[in-house]
């Protein structure tokens, strides 16, 4: 952990705000924050307790570690396909009491990191920005109610009020490299409530106490709005899968990653799984998954229940590590099996942190049927140990 603050600290001392580091320098290990010992005062997720919104949507100063995080398929009017991620991040750097007075107004217990991609399927283009910020003078933050999450001009915002926050505006903004504007405005909806992952919110992550997070998903996300790359804006459509997850040191001492699938099928059902890798290159029991039918009925998902097999790999050029790029995932349970497939190979972002997150495509059977859809795919800690 002190090699994140170290390195945040750096991106915001002397500017509100800061781009990723050079290409050369070292990127921070996603696993090693995630699994680092906390300052004193913060406290660790144990076990079960109720959620609450909209103060949930908020933040929560007693975990150090948060992310609100947005993916989706959209299409344009022209028939071009996109994909998006937009994420933002809290990373507690003092714990509480909060109201005390601060000798600076740029003083701050949080700091701030979002990311932003997109994904060109017919242009077979993917780029990745950073942000950072410090949670000070109104740079960066987040609240419940009414729900707002932004880093400067970075925002998810609901238009609603209390437990009903929709329609939510996402907008983000940056440059690529040859200088050109990349941007989206886009309006989020969604008919069903918060889907709490786990036990009612709470998602085990290993076996010591405190290895686990707080939960919650929208995978029913209707989307429509603008993306702009370089002089062409387009109009878009799609679905979108929204996660708000926090903890306290969330990943166990034996842990090396994770994969993470969120897939939305034509039907209307979706699938959540995340399969965990210890450090010896085996699969940690602390997979699981959610199940949620067409008509919105919720099933959790043990990682018994749970199979994947790695069907290809890619490996990144830019940074040489070696990814998973096909699975076959199966669900007995619920007579599942499909096939999800990058819609492009180099879906990594290479930024303060490395980590590939990808639009696919899924394709196989429920129940004996054909099914087919779309989704996300997030691969973490590949290049850090065991997983490489």
């Amino acid at each position: 952990m002190k090699r994140l603050i170290g390195l945040l600290l750096l991106a915001v001392v002397g500017c509100p705000s800061a781009s990723a580091p050079e290409a050369e320098e070292a990127p921070t290990s996603v696993v090693s924050i995630l699994g680092s010992d906390p300052p004193a005062g913060y406290e660790r997720v144990t076990g079960v307790r109720p959620i609450h919104f909209p103060p949930d949507h908020g933040p929560h100063p007693r975990q150090q570690i948060e992310w609100w995080y947005t993916t989706a398929n959209l299409d344009g009017e022209d028939g071009r396909r996109f994909g998006i991620e937009v994420t933002f991040f809290r990373f507690g750097l003092d714990a509480l009491p909060r109201d005390e007075e601060r000798e600076s107004a740029w003083a701050t217990r949080d700091l701030h990191m979002a990311h932003f991609a997109v994904t060109d399927v017919r242009g077979e283009s993917f780029q990745a920005h950073e942000r950072f910020s410090r949670g000070a003078l109104g740079l960066a933050g987040a609240q419940g109610d009414p729900w707002r999450v932004w880093n400067e001009s970075w925002s998810l915002e609901g238009t609603g009020g209390g437990e009903r926050p929709f329609p939510l505006l996402l907008r983000a903004d940056a440059l690529d490299d040859a200088g050109r504007p990349c941007s989206l405005d886009l309006t989020l909806s969604s008919d069903r409530g918060p889907v709490l992952q786990g036990d009612r919110g709470f998602s085990r992550k290993g076996p010591e106490e405190g290895a686990a997070s707080h939960y919650y998903s929208y995978p029913d996300l209707r989307i429509s709005g603008s993306i702009t790359l370089g002089a062409q804006s387009h109009s878009v459509t799609g679905t979108g899968w929204f996660d708000h997850e926090w903890s306290t040191s969330v990943l166990g001492e034996t842990l090396d990653g994770w994969d993470w699938f969120a897939l939305q099928f034509e039907d209307g059902s979706r699938l959540m799984v995340y399969e965990l890798r210890r450090t010896d290159g085996g699969i940690a029991p602390y997979a699981a998954g959610t199940w949620i039918d067409p008509q919105g009925t919720v099933r959790p998902l043990r990682a018994e229940q749970l199979r994947t097999e790695v069907l290809d790999r890619w490996r990144s050029d830019a940074s040489g590590i070696e990814y998973p790029s096909r699975w076959r995932l199966e669900v007995p349970s619920i007579d599942l099996t499909c096939e999800v497939i990058p819609v492009l190979a180099d879906q990594e972002l290479r930024l303060s942190t490395r980590y590939w997150e990808g639009a696919v495509d899924v394709r196989g059977t429920i129940g004996g049927a054909p099914a087919a859809g779309r989704g996300y795919v997030e691969l973490v800690g590949y290049g850090e140990g065991g997983g490489e």
